[in-house]
This record gives C-alpha cells, structure tokens and sequence, in this order.
C-alpha cells in the first residue's frame, strides 16, 4: 500500500513538472504570433521540435521510428498534440480569443482526458474522482467565462477542437509510457509528423513574410522546445506511473499557472476571484488524487499500456519509471 501510495505522488509529481511546462504554452503562442503567421507557429513548432527528437534518438541508438504495433497510436499523438492542438488553439488566440478565456481548454482538458483513460486506457476511477474533476471543471469554467463576455464565441469552437485533441494525443502517449520512456514517445512522434511539418514550415516561411523579432524568436523557441518536447517527458512519464486519469488532474491548475504568466509578461490583470478559483481547483486536485481508484493498470492491468482490450506488444523495454 505504502509503495502504491509513493508511486502515485512520483505521477502526480512528474505530471505537475509537465503542466508548469506547459502553464507557458498560451503567453508564449502570443509572442510567436507577434512575428510570425499562427499556422507557421503551429506547425512550425514541432518541425523544430523533430529535429531535437532526432538527435536524441540518434544519441541514444535507438531506431528513429516506433515498433510498427504501436504506429495507430503515434498516429492520434501526432494529429492530437502535434498538429491538433497547436493549430487550433493557435487559430483561436489570433482570432481574438484572450489567454484568459482560452484557458477554459486547460480546465475541461482533465476531464476530457479521464474519459478519453477510461475508453482507451480501461481505467476506472471512482466516484469520488469524478465529482472532484467535475467541481475543478466547473470551478474554472466560470472563472474564466466571468473574466470575459460571459458568451461563447466563434473561438470557443476552435478551443473545443483543441481540447478533443489534446485528451487523445495526452492519453495515447500515457499509454504508450508504460511500455516506452516518455522522451521516446514523444520524439517517435515527432519524427513520425516530420515528412508533413517540415516541408510546410518550409512553405509557410516563404509565403508569409514573417518577422524575425526577438520577442517572436523567443516566443517560438519556447513552444518548440518546451511545449512540444521537453515538457512531454515528464508529463507522459507521470501519466503512466500515477495512471493517465488521476495524475492528469494535476493540470487543473494549468489554467491558473497560465494567468500568472499571463499577468507576468502580457500584463493582464486579476483580482480576488483568481484567489477564489485556485482555492477551488487545489480543493478538488487533492480530493482528486486521494481517491482510490476501483482499477490500477500499473498492478491489476499488467506494465503495458492497453490498446482497446488487447496489451500492447512488448518492445523489450519498461519505461514507466523514467522520464
């Protein structure tokens, strides 16, 4: 009990690592699209990214493409994390949607994600867990729609996009964890995006004029190297140590860490409700990772991750406890 106890807090921490990597994400994409056309940033991010994923493949000895079991769940990582999400959560930012409002995405993302663990993953939590998830997603919903208009717009359709593809790329990459290092998943499926991303930032750089400023510079740098590399490592890793449910909800606070960032370099502003909200949100991620699941898959599922009801196939390598 007492190990099952510490290796769900190692999860839970690696996750949080993961989400004060990401809490950047949105000011970041601000900067970049200072300069630069939001599909170049979008798409540019991970061509960039994929060329670090090589040379760390390449460093390591190990093949620059996945076992070719696992090739359909690359496949939806690379269409969540690696185009999905920054393109439409990109799109939505330049068509006037604040980095407050888009961080109704960071809060609905837990919840999308335990349902997306619970249909792929064969997780399942509690009760419990569920009505902590749904007083954080609530709680931050209405923080967020009361710090603006209070209606949703055309944008919202593009952060709903983006969520849906998050939660699949994010639980895909859980489980592929268990059986690979979490830097391993994700450069596979950055490589795997490579032949696309790569020849259209190619294109996108030459028809559309960007300017090369150091905000823009720094802005892009980021979401190439920390968004979509670095912070996977120890996201993914939490994900498969503390189970892709539970430790995913260590990012309800994402949305919060997003508008501390948001205050630090856009100089947006916030009030008492802030304080409100992430009271609200600690509340519930601790009730959250406190309840006992009904099914652990790291004991009761076997150390691979599932695809639907059948194991993944063993590659010769555990990576659930490492980063």
């Amino acid at each position: 009990m007492a190990a099952d106890r510490r290796r769900a807090w190692k999860g839970t921490l690696l996750a949080g690592i993961g989400v004060i990597a990401f809490s950047g994400s949105f000011p970041a994409t601000v900067f970049a699209m200072r300069g630069l056309d939001p599909y170049l940033v979008a798409i540019g991010r991970a061509a960039f990214a994929s060329i670090v994923a090589v040379i760390c493949l390449k460093a390591a000895g190990a093949p620059l493409l996945p076992p070719r079991a696992h090739l359909r769940s690359y496949g939806l990582i690379v269409l969540g994390v690696a185009v999905g999400f920054p393109l439409f959560s990109g799109l939505a930012l330049h068509s006037g949607a604040s980095t407050a409002h888009s961080a109704v995405v960071i809060g609905l993302l837990p919840a999308a994600t335990a349902a997306c663990a619970v249909l792929r993953a064969g997780e399942r939590p509690r009760a419990l867990f569920w009505l902590a998830c749904a007083g954080g997603v609530v709680s931050i919903t209405a923080f967020t729609l009361t710090r603006g208009s209070g209606e949703f717009a055309g944008a919202d359709l593009l952060l709903v996009l983006a969520l849906l593809s998050a939660a699949v790329g994010y639980t895909e990459g859980g489980r592929l964890a268990r059986a690979e290092p979490g830097w391993r998943v994700i450069s596979y499926a950055l490589v795997m995006a490579a032949p696309v991303t790569v020849p259209a930032t190619v294109v996108l750089a030459l028809v559309t004029d960007p300017r090369l400023t150091a905000v823009s510079l720094a802005g892009f740098a980021y979401v190439s190297l920390i968004s979509m590399f670095l912070g996977f490592i120890p996201w993914y890793a939490g994900l498969a140590i503390g189970g892709i449910a539970r430790a995913g909800q260590v990012q309800l606070t994402q949305p919060l860490l997003t508008l501390v960032w948001a205050w630090l370099l856009l100089d947006e502003r916030f009030g008492v409700a802030t304080v409100v909200a992430a009271t609200a949100v600690l509340v519930c991620v601790a009730v959250s990772q406190g309840s006992r699941r009904a099914a652990d898959p790291g004991r009761e599922r076997g150390p691979r991750a599932r695809l639907g009801r059948r194991p993944l196939p063993d590659t010769g390598e555990s990576g659930a406890g490492r980063a």
